[in-house]
Order: structure tokens, then C-alpha cells, then sequence
């Protein structure tokens, strides 16, 4: 998804000052109501005219892109005060500002976003969401064809990470240790995906399959994990260094083990939308050369994670 890894001095120097929602608190609940990020509308001060002009007419008119997300996942986007924010809006933000429209966020279920912007509701998914060849081809976990496949505009390099309640009762050093042990993941992701694999090396060394949990919210698995009904989770390194930090003033969970298959999050758009995908790449381009890119990912200790360039479909 070699993995570059934030200090927790780091994070934890930056998130002492932002008063956040804990992740088993308010960010279990979806919030379904758009939130819009950023200021500027079609033909605003702050915009690009030669990028607004990249944009398909329909979003032109409407000054708006619709997003969708699953805001549970914080820092990268969850709910505070009612509305949807974190790294993710704050450089939806950004890019707005640069292409003269507005990102509106919706929340929904991660495992169903992609087929929210295949059916039109939404126009791109901005959800820490990982570009796999698999989804770029619309490929389903059985390798069967789904839909027609998605691309991506990458944004942010991050990898999958193991955690445990704090203390680590069991003992658990790495996903090495994960055979024969009970394992919560988020249904539909790439971590659900990395423990799916590691369950396939278990039982061909000869050990014990995990057992793997898989439900439809991360909230689900996080709370699975802090009650003991399984002895770990894995999760997107960011949001798992968040959570351990946050979560119960930072007394619930703890981090073991090193990031997994580091690659890119993308901004997915629908294969027959080139337009606005080769608009937001070059917007893209425009905030890590503007330097606002970079303040949004520090802003939420995630600057470890940022890319230098913009680029389309680079996951694999």
C-alpha cells in the first residue's frame, strides 16, 4: 500500500491542540447530511480559471463536487460537532480552492461507496481508500468482475498496521502472531484483505487459520477489540495511531508490530469521467506545489505520508 511511518511524539505533538471526537464515541454514528470543504465557488478569487475549466460542465454548473466517505476514520475524515472533517476534507479544501468548486461529503458504508459513484450519486470517493489493481478493474475478492473498475488520482502513501488493547494482554508482536487467533477487521478494505492473506500462510506452514471478524463499520471492530472478543485489529497505520493516541485518553490501545504493504490512498472516479479525473490530478499537482497540501496532512500529524507528485492509477 518502504513504509514511512510517523513518530508518535510526532502525532501526538500535533493532535495535543485539536480537540477531536473519540473514535468509540461520536464517530460510530454516520452522518448523512453533505459537508461542504471550502470556500470558493465557481469562478471565486482563489481558483484556477485554466483548472475550472477542466472540470465537466455538469460540476461547472453545480459548483460542486459530491464526495462520497466513510467518516469513521479519524484523522483522515470522521464526525465532529455534526460535521465531516480530518485530513481528507481539509485537502478536498484545498483543491477546491484551486478548481473554484466546493467538495460536499456524505457518509456512508465503505464497502458500498465505489457502487455510490458508479450509480451517479456521488462523483468521486475520498475515503482513505486504497488504489488495488483489483478495484481499478472492478474486481470483486474472488477476482470476479463487479463493474466496470474505478481510477484513482493517489494522494497519500499509508500501509496496514496490527493493534491490540493497551497492555497487550496476548501478547501479540506482529501479524506473525495473528494464526489461530480471533482477528476484527472492517468489511470491504485492504486491511480485511491483508489478514485474508495472512490466514492463507497460517495453514500453509501448517498452523491454524485466523479467525477473522468482519464487520461493516470500523467502530464495530475497534469496539470487538477494546471488549477482548478478539485478541487484535488491523487497520490503515494512520487511523491506528490515532486511535491509539485518542482512543480513552489514549488508555484503550496500543500499536505492535510495523506498517504492511505500504501504498497509495486515491480519490476514485468513474472509469467514464476522465474529465474530472485528470482535473483533480492536475489540482492536485497545484496544492503540493502551492504548499497547502502539506499543511493540511500536518495539521493532522500525517505529513509522513504525503506524496511529492500527483499521479493516476500508480497502485497495484
Amino acid at each position: 500500500m518502504a513504509a514511512r511511518i510517523p513518530t508518535r511524539r510526532t502525532i501526538a505533538a500535533v493532535l495535543a491542540t485539536t480537540t477531536a471526537a473519540l473514535l468509540l464515541g461520536a464517530c460510530g454514528d454516520r452522518t448523512d447530511a453533505g459537508q461542504g470543504a471550502g470556500t470558493a465557488g465557481a469562478g471565486g478569487a482563489q481558483n484556477d480559471a485554466a483548472l475550472f475549466s477542466k472540470l465537466p460542465a455538469d460540476i461547472r454548473n453545480a459548483g460542486v463536487i459530491k464526495v462520497g466517505t466513510d467518516a469513521t476514520y479519524a484523522p483522515m475524515e470522521f464526525v465532529e460537532n455534526g460535521k465531516i472533517v480530518g485530513v481528507d476534507p481539509d485537502i478536498a479544501d484545498a483543491l477546491g480552492k484551486q478548481l473554484g468548486v466546493r467538495f460536499v461529503f456524505t457518509s456512508g458504508t465503505f464497502d458500498s461507496l465505489i457502487t455510490s459513484l458508479n450509480s451517479g450519486r456521488q462523483d468521486v470517493v475520498m475515503s482513505s481508500m486504497s488504489d488495488t489493481m483489483a478495484r481499478q478493474q472492478g474486481l470483486d475478492d474472488k477476482g470476479q468482475k463487479t463493474g466496470n473498475g474505478v481510477d484513482f488520482v493517489d494522494y497519500f502513501v499509508a500501509g496496514s498496521v496490527v493493534y491490540v488493547q493497551k497492555g497487550n494482554p496476548q501478547g501479540i508482536r506482529s501479524i506473525a502472531d495473528l494464526c489461530g487467533r480471533r482477528t476484527a477487521v472492517q468489511r470491504g478494505t485492504t486491511f480485511e484483505e491483508v489478514v485474508k492473506t495472512r490466514s492463507k500462510e497460517c495453514e500453509a506452514a501448517g498452523k491454524p487459520a485466523v479467525t477473522i471478524e468482519s464487520f461493516p463499520t470500523d467502530a464495530e471492530a475497534q469496539t470487538r477489540v477494546k471488549a477482548g472478543g478478539a485478541v487484535a485489529g488491523v487497520n490503515d497505520y494512520p487511523v491506528a495511531a490515532y486511535l491509539a493516541l485518542k482512543a480513552d485518553g489514549g488508555n484503550a490501545f496500543e500499536i505492535v508490530g510495523n506498517q504492511i504493504e505500504a501504498g497509495p490512498f486515491g480519490i476514485a472516479v468513474a472509469k467514464d469521467n476522465p474529465g474530472l479525473r485528470d482535473a483533480l490530478k492536475a489540482a492536485l499537482a497545484a496544492v503540493i506545489e502551492d504548499g497547502s497540501y502539506r499543511k493540511a496532512l500536518d495539521k493532522w500529524g500525517a505529513g509522513t505520508g504525503a506524496v511529492t507528485s500527483a499521479s493516476v492509477n500508480a497502485g497495484s
